[in-house]
């Protein structure tokens, strides 16, 4: 939601120069030009200097190198590519091409007179942009040329690929300018950090994760065997054949299902009153004993949530040999969730995930207890749910492509998508069909998650607009102006610019034109029908609403006379709250709680300053709250005016920022960093315990905050982890950044209240999060993490790399997540398991490579001394 360029992009309005330029099909005219194969041109980009001025300026180049034998020059040629948004400044001296924004993270560089790169030659191009990066994520993608015939038009499209990146070695390439205080990641730094962590005994590690409320281990074990049978009472087949699965996936063995009632020897499922901590819904008992195992759930999620604890007790060792007869140590569980809301927002609007992986998300997020997805499906870049009788909707709106000024049959590329659209093993087009979804919808189901789709307005929707624009254009041609009007969600006349947080000057919707919501409710009512094919009903409906630009509608004659007409509105950014009042009733129409980004529940001041909108309060919108670093206490302030809200804090649930900041860990960074550690602290009615530094590694100082009042707990209803897409491609990626942040995140929301969180000594609090971190840290390390090698055909979890120092010639090392084993090599090669292991420390001279496994043999990233 809130982009890496929050803070950073209020500038870009005064770029127009250059996005001219840019959007032009050549700053110089045209001239002939000798074609260079794809495989002629190799560009490498290097980061100079995140010091290049006082304030916040980079300094980059372009390095091109001609291998072939014929030269480029000055004409008829430019290089599109992606980059992470950063406004681009003047330069103090003349190089020979100019980099340029166009829209979104889409760039353009142009030859300026004098370009000439000989063959065999290298020529660089320097550029200074506002901001800083620290990430190799952070370089260009998906770059190629265009080459232009002499009358201007498109000739050829030479697709480059990724830029070759320079490493970062300097501080000035690894800190974000001089405010940085953010110590730079080395395997120094984590050995240090590493010290107060220690191994402790596999009887002392958590049972499984997310930690049950109670249990008690006992001194015997069930062996389940071949012959175990599954019995399901009265509604429980669903929960049967799904625990049968799942035995079968991790143990190689079938295992029959019998309905009604029990007998010995067997996995007996039924339902019957549990109450837990004064919690009902979604409680069970689990009883393991030599004679059997009983799940008892207080309704058929509560059993379903027991069988993902008996999965989760299976021994790794019997996984691994997928024995026959496998010993389950007795344990009674009494368990119930601590929120009922427990949610993981998934981004496919930016980068597209395949309906597989999302699949596989929902069984993820299923062995840990989660209930919710809110479906991140619509963006700027992209537009993911079929909808009847509006097919640009996915023609155009799920399509990325080249596109040379006025956009045709698609999106311009975005995040590396590259030219050419459905090219394989990009993830910039692609889109759920009616039958993709409702299958989505009933896999959901059938592991007790709710899906929430999102339609984001007013602002995040290039996308539709787009779209929209297209199916206009269509229609005018045929003479319906009236059906080309339907759904249009702009007004041609509109001339307001902005710019958004993500660099796009175009994807906020007009909110006084009827035919937007026209749009909003067609689409509304076909994802209901969706929901009545899958057999469920769509009762919650999130409508976005964060990041809409400063200067939207200023200059939009309809908003300008209603603005007119009603003077109270104080600014134009008060379109937005007006925009919500018209939306909602629509909504509430047909049923639907409605949910938003925090901003939705605002009102906006002339100066900039918001407060709480007591018109939406009550529970007629439910805003989810990410900020607890700008505005600490925004959450709370909703929250005692009335709002249910969702905690979404940045600094704990947002997955997509980095894990640390080496510049080889991919990632965003814009609100600092987030680990599991991080997710597992969070406390949620006193987050200012648990926000320890701002987005530049500063201690936070929170001068009277806004506290939750004891009234005002019961609405929070619940928590949410998100995942933004900007620099996920792929299954591997997403799981990687999920992994094993995930299982912080599912313990802050299922297991009940930690015994620090009401600690208001710092020394005292943080006591008492190490102890609890260390035996939390140990069990995701010898349980879950290689658990998850085998789950569904395994996930691609990290594994963090070991921390390491050498003194006195004595190589030291440690682990962040103690269970994890150190292997190292002294001959320059990368440790493999058959490596030498680290268990104390030893003499060297020379380098040493480090690396960290698992019990299923997974690899963290090699580290060098």
């Amino acid at each position: 939601m809130l982009n890496l360029l929050r803070s950073t992009l209020k500038k870009l309005t005064g770029m127009a120069g250059l996005i001219t330029c840019a959007i032009l099909i050549g700053c110089n005219a045209p001239g002939p030009v000798a074609e260079s194969t794809p495989a002629d041109i190799k560009v490498s980009w290097q980061l100079v200097s995140n010091f290049a001025e006082p304030g916040n300026t980079i300094e980059a180049k372009f390095i091109f190198r001609n291998d072939g034998d014929v030269a480029l020059g000055d004409t008829a040629w430019a290089m599109f590519f992606n980059i992470s948004p950063r406004t681009p400044l003047a330069n103090k001296t003349e190089q020979p091409a100019t980099v340029s924004h166009i829209n979104g993270d889409w760039y353009k560089l142009t030859p300026n007179k004098g370009f000439l790169l000989k063959p065999g030659g290298t020529l660089e191009v320097n550029y200074r942009a506002e901001d800083f990066v620290i990430k190799e994520t952070d370089a260009p993608l998906g770059m190629y040329i265009v080459y232009y015939e002499a009358d201007g038009k498109e000739k050829k499209i030479v697709e480059l690929g990724d830029a070759t990146v320079i490493p970062f070695t300097t501080k000035e390439q690894m800190l974000r300018g001089p405010n940085d205080k953010e110590p730079i990641q080395t395997p120094e730094l984590d050995y240090r950090k590493n010290l107060s962590l220690k191994e402790i005994p596999a009887d002392k590690t958590l049972p499984l994760v997310p930690e049950p409320v109670k249990y008690t281990r006992g001194s015997d074990s069930f062996s389940l065997t071949t012959a175990s049978v599954i019995t399901a009472g009265p509604g429980l087949e669903n929960e049967a054949s799904i625990l049968a699965a799942k035995l079968k996936d991790l143990t190689g063995a079938e295992f029959k299902i019998l309905p009604g009632a029990a007998g010995t020897g067997n996995i007996n499922l039924k339902k019957a009153g549990v109450t837990v901590n004064g919690i009902s819904k979604e409680a069970y008992r689990l009883s393991i004993n030599k004679t059997g195992i009983n799940i008892t759930g207080s309704d058929a999620a509560g059993v379903f949530y027991g069988i993902q604890s008996l999965v989760a007790l299976i021994p790794i060792e019997a996984i691994q040999k997928k024995n026959t007869v496998i010993p389950i140590g007795s344990i009674t569980i009494e368990d119930a969730p601590r929120f009922a809301f427990r949610s993981v927002h998934l981004d496919v609007g930016r980068n597209f995930q395949t309906k597989e992986t999302i699949l596989r998300t929902l069984d993820l997020m299923a062995a840990y207890k989660l209930n919710h997805l809110l479906f991140y499906t619509t963006e700027d870049e992209g537009w993911r749910i079929e909808i009847d009788g509006l097919p640009e909707l996915t023609e155009v709106g799920a399509e990325r492509q080249h596109q040379q000024g006025k956009e045709g049959a698609g999106l311009h590329p975005a995040y590396g998508s590259g030219p050419v659209a459905k090219e394989s093993g990009k993830h910039g087009s692609g889109f759920y069909s009616k039958a993709d979804f409702i299958e989505i919808l009933k896999y959901a189901s059938n592991r007790h998650i709710k899906i929430i789709p999102e339609l984001n307005f007013p602002g995040h929707a290039r996308a539709a607009i787009k779209a929209m624009e297209a199916r206009y254009e269509r229609l005018m041609k045929n003479g319906k102006e009236a059906e080309a009007n339907e759904y249009r969600l702009v007004d041609p006349l509109d001339k307001s610019t902005y710019i958004s947080a993500q660099g796009y000057q175009d994807n906020v919707v007009d909110v006084t034109r009827p035919s937007t919501y026209h749009f909003y409710e067609k689409v509304v009512d076909e994802l209901i029908n969706m929901y009545k094919a899958a057999g469920l009903a769509l009762d919650i409906m999130h409508i976005g609403g964060d990041e809409v630009a400063s200067g939207a509608w200023e200059k939009s004659p309809p908003a300008i006379e209603l603005f007119k007409k009603n003077p109270g509105m104080g600014t134009y950014k008060n379109f937005h709250p007006y925009f919500v009042r018209n939306l909602l009733p629509l909504l509430q129409k047909r049923n639907l709680a409605v949910h938003a980004w925090e901003e939705a529940a605002l009102l906006y001041k002339a100066d900039g300053s918001t407060l709480p909108n007591p018109e939406f309060a009550g529970g007629k919108l439910v805003p989810y709250i990410w900020n607890n670093l700008y505005d600490p206490g925004l959450g709370y302030r909703l929250a005692n005016a009335g709002y249910p809200i969702v905690l979404c804090s940045v600094t704990n649930f947002y997955f997509d920022l980095a894990y640390d900041n080496s510049p080889v860990e991919p990632g965003l960074y814009w609100a600092g960093f987030v680990d599991t550690r991080d997710a597992f602290t969070f406390d949620p009615y006193n987050i200012y315990n648990t926000t320890y530094t701002n987005s530049m590694g500063v201690p936070m100082v929170f001068n009277k905050p806004e506290m939750l009042k004891p009234a005002a707990r019961k609405n929070i209803i619940g928590l949410e982890a998100q995942i933004w897409s900007e620099t996920i491609k792929g299954q591997d990626m997403l799981e990687y950044y999920l992994l094993p942040k995930l299982f912080g995140y599912a313990q802050s929301a299922w297991s009940a209240a930690r015994p620090w969180e009401n600690v208001s000594d710092i020394a005292a609090r943080e006591k008492i999060i190490l102890e609890k971190w260390n035996s939390f840290a140990n069990t995701i390390a010898t349980k879950d993490m290689p658990r998850l090698s085998y789950l569904n055909g395994g996930y691609n979890y990290r594994v963090p790399p070991p921390g390491g120092i050498i003194e006195n010639g004595e190589l030291k090392a440690n682990v962040s997540l103690p269970g994890l084993v150190i292997r190292y090599t002294t001959d320059g090669t990368d440790p493999v398991a058959a490596s030498a292991l680290y268990t104390a420390p030893v003499k060297l001279n020379g380098k040493v490579k480090l690396r960290c496994f698992d019990a299923a043999g997974k690899a963290s990233r090699v580290v060098s001394l």
